[in-house]
């Protein structure tokens, strides 16, 4: 990675007085398990206010070190922690440790025709509210907190040494974009290394080619997180009528495809999305399956378009329904659930006898068990048999280091 921004050099730096804190008995436990967060009213002592970014060090009622992490008056959780049970010195060598772990974790996939993965996992590769997505040779590295801003010219700088690249794209959540005060001048798409580019990237996934928007697209420009089950879905294909809803850029579709789906139809409520899906499907017509795929996209609300092909009696033989997340707080799990049995009715409605459901939920507010339970339940009411395939959850470079960060879950399933 050459030329990083010299923006990077005018960002604070946190205060060299770290704050010292005191927390109840139950966050104490839970940071002895390795949990990755101190909730606000968790803290019953605290040595004197912070900045974001802020390094905290966690003291038990001995003045022993259980902890230390960013400190964030912003949010709810005041503390994201970095280092449990050992004190440490946070600097560019941790960050490359850290790095270098993550690294030897996702060390396979490069070997499997793949150069688009998750680096960096927020949490569960110890690196709390920070993703990085490798696309190719451009990274995009997504804050969720200002707790990373006084910490970026050392990440970056540990990036630079552990995976090196072309070009580093910095993206930021839509919270912290509207945090001005501590962003300092950065922005949401900016480049911090290498050229900037309008251009969208091409990159390889198990030997297919894609196209992101790392600057304009949603999460960091593609849904990596599905990988191995778009792969899966390429196994059940051969022969088959495949409907892809809440498609996107047509990931699971191209896979289908591939596999010798004589026909994909990709629905979205997004256009633009659709169109990257004609493109993706353009970039592997070298593949004679893709080539010879009859693939039709539908831009509307996939519940209009799910009911209104039930009534017109259009039937599929392998479904696919990978909404967006539902619930995104503990209020909104029951209107959630209600929307999953809905798209299980609808779902089944237009699959054939025989025919195969993929049904996904990426809501980590709503367990897995519960979602399994859910679908069941739905298809029962419809009078329909579902004959479990498989139950899937996190690719390898999704890892999960807490019960929270656990958020993807997939069903496959015949249903009779």
């Amino acid at each position: 990675m050459t030329n990083l921004n010299t923006f990077l050099s005018k960002l604070p730096s946190p205060a060299a007085k770290r704050i010292a804190l005191r927390v109840s008995a139950p966050a104490e436990r839970a940071l002895r398990h390795g949990h990755p967060w101190i909730f606000d009213q968790a803290i019953t002592e605290q040595s004197h206010e912070g900045a974001p970014g802020d390094l905290a060090v966690i003291f038990d009622n001995k003045r022993r070190f259980v902890a230390i992490g960013l400190y964030d008056p912003t949010s709810s959780i005041r503390v994201r922690i970095l280092q449990h049970r050992q004190p440490a010195t946070i600097d560019t060598d941790w960050f490359q440790e850290k790095l270098i772990t993550a690294n030897q974790i996702r060390k396979t996939l490069t070997d499997q025709s793949t150069n688009g993965y998750r680096l960096v996992h927020g949490e569960n590769d110890g690196l709390p509210g920070l993703v990085i997505d490798r696309y190719a040779e451009t990274f995009v590295l997504k804050i969720y907190s200002p707790v990373w801003i006084p910490h970026l010219k050392e990440f970056c700088s540990a990036l630079a040494q552990t995976n090196p690249c072309k070009r580093l794209i910095l993206r930021l959540s839509r919270s912290l974009t509207k945090q001005d005060e501590f962003l300092y001048g950065l922005t949401d798409g900016m480049t911090l290394a290498g050229q900037p580019t309008e251009d969208l990237i091409l990159f390889q996934e198990n030997g297919l080619t894609f196209e992101c928007d790392p600057i304009h697209g949603q999460k960091t420009g593609f849904f990596l997180d599905q990988r191995e089950n778009r792969a899966r879905v390429e196994k059940l294909s051969k022969g088959k009528s495949v409907l892809n809803v809440f498609a996107y850029t047509g990931g699971f579709s191209v896979y289908a495809a591939r596999g010798g789906a004589k026909q994909v139809v990709s629905v979205d409520i997004s256009a633009p999305a659709l169109q990257a899906a004609i493109h993706n499907f353009s970039h592997n017509l070298h593949i004679p399956a893709v080539k010879s795929a009859l693939h039709e996209t539908i831009a509307e609300d996939a519940f209009e378009v799910l009911a209104r092909m039930e009534s017109q009696k259009r039937l599929f033989d392998l479904v696919i329904i990978d909404p967006p997340m539902f619930a995104q707080n503990q209020s909104q799990v029951a209107a959630g659930l209600s929307a999953y049995r809905k798209l299980t009715r609808l779902g089944l409605g237009i699959l054939r006898s025989g025919g195969i459901l993929v049904q996904a939920s990426c809501s980590s507010r709503i367990d897995a068990e519960t979602f399994f339970d859910t679908i069941h339940q739905s298809a029962r009411e419809s009078s329909r048999r579902l004959t479990e395939i498989e139950r899937t959850g996190h690719a390898l470079d999704h890892p999960i280091g807490f019960d929270e960060g656990a958020y993807l879950k997939c069903l496959f399933a015949t249903a009779s």
